[in-house]
């Protein structure tokens, strides 16, 4: 079973790879998976868990988050130890289609969550680094069998996010779009929708709005609780709707167990559903053990909003 073109989504973050935080150790850090590892954090039987899990929730969209976790062929010097070959990951996503869960590729190319890119995540914006862009997406959608999107991350690229990394790059102006732009360009050539994050619009609405196209989908995502008309992530779902933008908003339980829900109602009050495409549950931990708790707390949470 697939999802099928008009099915309302309900979409749950999986991590494959997790060097998407930070190039170095960082005490400074409460997080304790901030810091990239020169090995895979994926442990199988959390992993299988989760699908069960997500399945018997009434999910039907898994964004995998790939990263350093899976050895591509144009560029096997990104894989780290225990990275998935390309016929285990064909094998998993035969799986996930199998349980009605259609997978959706994620490599995040902001410069503040790009440490799975290894030497390239140093060569941003330059020629080296755009072939090297160009052939990931291109390799993973040939992998996902065309998928109806493909998420490019794109958040949070500041230099607050990035103060306690070895190494920091901030695109800024004519350059974040020009390299956007890029993305969008080689996702839809491979014949996916672009899909990012929109955290971008809380500080530069003006530009956003005028450079972002209309055909990539949004994910806004805020995980608190208070949706005041005072808090800038929590109303840019508004702002979203009112430019005409399809969404799928995002929330999560990183923060408090009440935001999911509280999600769900204030978007669906506010996002007509023309444009309310579904929703997005991120947890923002790796697929680990120690994590596993998490994980199943976020389904149990999704499971009640997916069933009213």
């Amino acid at each position: 079973m697939s999802t099928k073109q008009n099915d309302f989504i309900w979409a749950y973050l999986l991590h494959l790879g997790y060097n998407m935080w930070s190039d170095r150790e960082c005490p400074e850090w409460k997080f304790t998976h901030v810091s990239a590892k020169p090995y895979l954090r994926v442990d199988q039987p959390v992993w299988d868990e989760v699908l069960d899990g997500l399945q018997h929730a009434g999910f039907n969209m898994i964004v995998i988050d790939l990263g350093e976790g899976l050895k591509y062929q144009s560029h096997p010097e990104l894989s780290v130890k225990g990275s998935w070959t390309p016929k285990k990951l064909a094998r998993e996503l035969d799986n996930m289609r199998k349980r009605g869960l259609e997978p959706i590729p994620k490599l995040n190319f902001s410069t503040a969550h790009d440490a799975w890119m290894g030497p390239y995540e140093r060569c941003v914006s330059t020629p080296t680094y755009y072939r090297v862009c160009k052939d990931l997406i291109a390799e993973t959608i040939d992998l996902f069998d065309k998928p109806r999107f493909f998420h490019l991350g794109m958040d949070e690229e500041t230099a607050q996010h990035q103060r306690h990394y070895a190494y920091a790059v901030l695109r800024q102006h004519d350059l974040w779009w020009h390299d956007l732009h890029f993305y969008c360009e080689q996702t839809e050539k491979g014949g996916a929708q672009p899909w990012v994050w929109s955290d971008y619009v809380w500080h530069h609405p003006e530009a956003f709005y005028k450079h972002m196209p209309k055909s990539v989908l949004q994910s806004n995502w805020y995980y608190g609780k208070s949706f005041a008309k005072d808090v800038t992530g929590a109303q840019a779902y508004r702002g979203l709707e009112s430019h005409g933008y399809d969404q799928i908003p995002t929330g999560s339980n990183w923060s408090c167990p009440e935001n999911f829900q509280r999600t769900v109602s204030f978007c669906k009050k506010h996002i007509p559903a023309k444009h309310l495409k579904g929703f997005f549950m991120t947890v923002w931990r790796p697929t680990l053990e120690e994590c596993r708790d998490r994980h199943i707390d976020a389904i149990r949470l999704s499971a009640k909003e997916i069933a009213r």
